[in-house]
C-alpha cells in the first residue's frame, strides 16, 4: 500500500514553523496569520525560489517528482490556491499579489490554530482512513473526489454529480457503515467552465419593434447564433439561426410594419454573436448598419451612445469576460457598482442616443444567462456564513453551492486563470 498525502493544513504549518522556504512565514506569535508569495509565473523578475511553497506542496501531494514529471507551474499554484479554499477555518485576509515590489497574500486562521483537531501532528502515514476524523473532515475531502457528469436521460435540464474514481470504502470501528477513503486531490474551480471555449453559453435573445417586444427565446448555440429575418436564409453559414418574426403579428400601425419588414429583408445572412474564448464577438452579414453597447438588462445605455457598430467583414469584440469578473469581485467587496453584462443591438438605424430606445424600429437584447446567475450569486451572498445556491447556465444546468467568501475566492482564482 501507498504512502497517503499529508493534508494540506498540518503540512502547511510545519512549513511556517521551519520557515525554509522563501517569503513563507508567520506574521505574529500566536501562529494565527501568515504570508505566502505570489507573484505572477510572466513577470520577469520571476525566480524559482518565488514559487516553492507551490512545487513543495506539490511534492508533497505526489503530483510531482523531480526528474520525472515536467514542472507545471500554473497547476502548482492552482491545485495549492484550490485546497487552501476549501478550508472553512481559512480565510483569505489580504490580497497584495498586486504589489510591485513584494506581491504576497496574508491568510489568516479564524480561531488559533491549537484549537483545530484537523491540525493534529500525527500524519496519515498509510492510505487507511483514520477513525479519528471528524466528519466534516470525510465529508470535505470526498467532495474534492466528485466531478459533474451528464444526467443518464441525456437532457439538458440538469447535471448530476457523482465521483470520478469510486471511493474505497473501508470497516470503521464504531460506524455501522464504511467510511469512504477519500482522494485528496483539489477540485478545479467549478467556474472555470465559463473559459473552456467548447462549452456553448445559453443565450436569452429579446427583440423589440418600435419598443414592443414580439420575441424572446432561450438557446444554446453551438457555433454561435445568427438573427434573421422570418425567411431561412443563407442555411450554409454558421451558427445557429434565430428568426425574428413578421411585424405584422404585433404591430398594427401599417407604415411601422413597412419600414421593420424592410430591415428584416436587409438582415441578409443575420447579424452573427459568437464566442472565442473568455470574449463575444459580433459581425453583420447583410446590409443593415448595427450598432451595439453594453446596458443594463431592463434597457440601453441610450444617453452615452454605443460602444461601437458591428463590422461587416470581420469579427468584432463586443464583451470581455476578465473585466466582467473583476468588476464583480469589486462589487463583492462594496467598492464597485453592479457589472453590466447585457449587449443591446441597434439594427438598422443609429443608436438612439437623443431620443428614447423605443423609437427604434428594431432593438435587441442578448443576455449570457450564466453571467446573470454570477450577479445574482453575488447579490445574494451578503453574509459569508449564508450558503447560497444558484442555477448556473453555462453548458448543461447544474447547482453550484457555494459560500460567499467561496465564491469570491473562486473568482479570484478565475482573473488569475485568465492572466495564465
Amino acid at each position: 500500500m501507498g504512502t497517503q498525502k499529508p493534508r494540506i493544513l498540518p503540512w502547511l504549518v510545519s512549513q511556517l514553523d521551519l520557515g525554509h522556504l522563501e517569503g513563507v512565514a508567520w506574521l505574529d506569535g500566536s501562529r494565527r496569520r501568515f504570508r505566502i508569495p505570489w507573484k505572477h509565473g510572466l513577470r520577469q523578475d520571476a525566480q524559482q525560489e518565488d514559487f516553492g511553497i507551490f512545487q513543495a506542496w506539490a511534492e508533497a501531494s505526489g503530483a510531482y517528482t523531480p526528474g520525472k514529471d515536467k514542472p507545471d507551474l500554473p497547476t502548482w499554484k492552482r491545485n495549492f490556491r484550490s485546497a487552501l479554499n476549501r478550508k472553512e477555518v481559512l480565510r483569505l485576509a489580504e490580497d497584495r499579489s498586486k504589489d510591485p515590489h513584494d506581491p504576497h497574500k496574508i491568510y489568516e486562521f479564524v480561531t488559533g490554530v491549537g484549537y483545530f483537531p484537523e491540525l493534529d501532528t500525527s500524519p496519515d502515514t498509510n492510505s487507511r482512513c483514520s477513525a479519528s476524523d471528524t466528519q466534516e473532515d470525510i465529508l470535505e475531502e470526498l467532495l474534492s473526489d466528485l466531478v459533474l457528469v451528464p444526467c443518464p436521460d441525456g437532457g439538458l435540464s440538469s447535471l448530476a454529480v457523482a465521483p470520478e474514481n469510486p471511493p474505497q470504502f473501508l470497516p470503521t470501528a464504531g460506524l455501522d457503515s464504511p467510511v469512504p477513503c477519500p482522494n485528496l486531490e483539489s477540485p478545479e474551480n467549478p467556474l472555470k467552465r465559463l473559459l473552456v471555449p467548447e462549452e456553448d453559453w445559453e443565450f436569452e435573445v429579446t427583440a423589440f419593434y418600435r419598443g414592443r417586444q414580439v420575441f424572446q427565446q432561450t438557446v444554446f448555440c453551438p457555433g454561435g447564433l445568427r438573427l434573421v429575418g422570418p425567411e431561412a436564409g443563407d442555411s450554409t453559414l454558421p451558427g445557429q439561426p434565430i428568426r425574428l418574426p413578421d411585424p405584422g403579428v404585433s404591430l398594427t400601425d401599417r407604415a411601422v410594419m413597412g419600414y421593420v419588414r424592410r430591415v428584416l429583408s436587409c438582415l441578409g445572412g443575420g447579424l452573427a454573436l459568437g464566442r472565442a474564448g473568455q470574449q463575444l464577438w459580433a459581425q453583420r452579414l447583410g446590409h443593415c448598419h448595427t450598432y451595439w453597447a453594453v446596458g443594463e438588462e431592463l434597457l440601453p445605455d441610450s444617453g452615452h451612445g454605443p460602444n461601437g457598430e458591428v463590422p461587416k467583414d470581420e469579427q468584432g469584440a463586443v464583451f470581455d469576460l476578465k473585466p466582467f469578473v473583476s468588476d464583480l469581485v469589486a462589487f463583492i467587496e462594496g467598492s464597485g457598482r453592479s457589472p453590466r453584462y447585457t449587449l443591446w443591438f441597434c439594427v438598422g438605424e443609429p443608436w438612439p442616443q437623443e431620443q428614447p430606445w423605443i423609437k427604434r424600429l428594431m432593438m435587441v437584447k442578448v443576455v449570457p444567462t450564466c453571467l446573470r446567475a454570477l450577479l445574482d450569486m453575488a447579490r445574494l451572498g451578503g453574509a459569508s456564513s449564508l450558503e447560497n445556491t444558484v442555477d448556473l447556465h453555462i453548458s448543461n444546468s447544474y447547482p453550484l453551492s457555494l459560500t460567499s467568501d467561496q465564491y469570491k475566492a473562486y473568482l479570484q482564482d478565475l482573473i488569475e486563470d485568465m492572466d495564465f
